[in-house]
């Protein structure tokens, strides 16, 4: 418990800490943003100023044009664009495309998107409004304003790469022990499944009923085909063209004929043959862990459904019961390891499942229908040959 707090401490430490420093590199943008922006407009608003004093100097024959004034005019302005309209409604412009301008929609359009983006500047002569100056933000400070969306994608990214880092790592754990705990249950059950093959020779020689021996060696058999199913886990299975049809209905009769006599099972399947790629042992158990949990859903009573479909190129394995149904949001978390309701159970079966279809098959499972105290369907989809 300790390690584990010590953990979620760090963690939300970690959490916290990028949060302020986020949110303090975004703030020095944005203050960086506005200042910027600010010089700007002094900078606009000495040129308005040498406006002012050119069009006073014009006025005024006599007077010559003061150098500094013909150098604010022409050096100051080299990249922020500008509108300047008088009071006739002439205009001029800066770093703006004179060929667009020639369209006075244009223009109009330019005078709203600059009055928003900046408050307008009026150039007054004799107590009257001569010109106003419209003007917009500049290349640099719309590169500026973007910095800090390219900042959240950046960390939106590395989020996004930590993340699939951590389940991937954790997903690759959970792996290695599925493969560590089957290997080692496959080599248990190993040595006393020998011993019962060598008892049951021993009965047949005792001439015990030989229906009793048969039966038992159907179990033997049974057990047999679980070790090596066990064994299987963690290494890639052998996949061989099967007859889909044939491999479902052998495990669910087999399931059938050793469950509650108040199950009543149906199953509706095509008369042809349906060629699939399949590793027989590892399918049936798939389909043993959705018939098993059908029955635990319905506690021991009630319909279950198996109905086989195929297209030209799937085919379609729906397993349906009468049980108390999954809510909708839990769909897909089923299917995620340690996952149960059950009092007793490790929540592997249907994740198992998952792992057989999706990972060794390349199929897909999934819950297509499930109603709460009506029931529900899941249903495989594999490829055809």
């Amino acid at each position: 418990m300790t390690i584990n707090s010590n953990r979620n401490v760090i963690r939300w430490v970690i959490i916290a800490s990028s949060f302020i420093i986020i949110s303090l590199i975004l703030w020095n943008t944005y203050s960086f943003f506005q200042k910027f922006k600010a010089e700007e407009r002094v900078k606009i608003k000495t040129w308005s100023v040498a406006q002012n004093n050119f069009l006073r100097s014009i006025d005024d024959l006599n007077a010559d044009v003061d150098p500094v004034t013909t150098h604010v005019l022409t050096e100051t302005t080299t990249s922020t664009p500008m509108l300047v309209i008088d009071k006739n409604g002439d205009y001029n412009s800066i770093n703006l495309d004179e060929e667009k301008l020639k369209d006075p929609a244009y223009i109009n359009y330019l005078i709203k998107k600059f009055s928003s983006e900046n408050e307008p500047i009026e150039v007054i002569i004799n107590d009257e409004v001569y010109q106003t100056i419209y003007y917009g933000n500049s290349p640099l400070l719309k590169k500026i304003g973007y910095y800090p969306l390219a900042l959240l994608l950046i960390i939106f990214l590395f989020a996004a790469v930590v993340y699939f880092f951590y389940r991937s790592a954790k997903t690759a754990e959970q792996n290695k022990l599925w493969t560590g705990m089957a290997k080692e249950t496959a080599h248990q059950i190993g040595t006393p499944l020998s011993s019962l093959v060598g008892w049951t020779e021993i009965l047949k020689t005792e001439h015990v009923n030989p229906d009793y021996i048969n039966e038992i060696e159907k179990d033997i058999d049974r057990l047999q085909t679980i070790t090596d199913r066990f064994s299987k886990i963690g290494s890639a299975p052998t996949l061989k063209t099967l007859d889909l049809v044939e491999v479902t209905i052998s495990s669910y009769e087999y399931l059938k004929s050793r469950s509650s006599k108040l199950i009543h099972f149906e199953i509706e399947h095509p008369s042809t043959e349906i060629p699939v790629k399949l590793n027989a042992q590892l399918y049936s158990w798939t389909i043993e862990n959705l018939v098993k949990n059908a029955i635990d859903a319905m506690k021991g009573k009630g319909n279950l459904k198996l109905q086989i479909s195929q297209t030209e190129k799937q085919v379609f394995v729906n397993i349906s019961d009468t049980g108390k149904g999954i809510p909708k949001p839990l769909f897909n978390k089923i299917f995620e390891p340690g996952y149960t309701t059950k009092k007793r159970g490790w929540g592997l079966g249907l994740s198992l499942a998952k792992r057989i279809i999706e990972d060794y098959h390349k199929g897909k499972i999934k819950v297509i229908q499930s109603e709460l105290d009506k029931g529900t369907t899941i249903q495989i989809t594999l490829k055809t040959i």
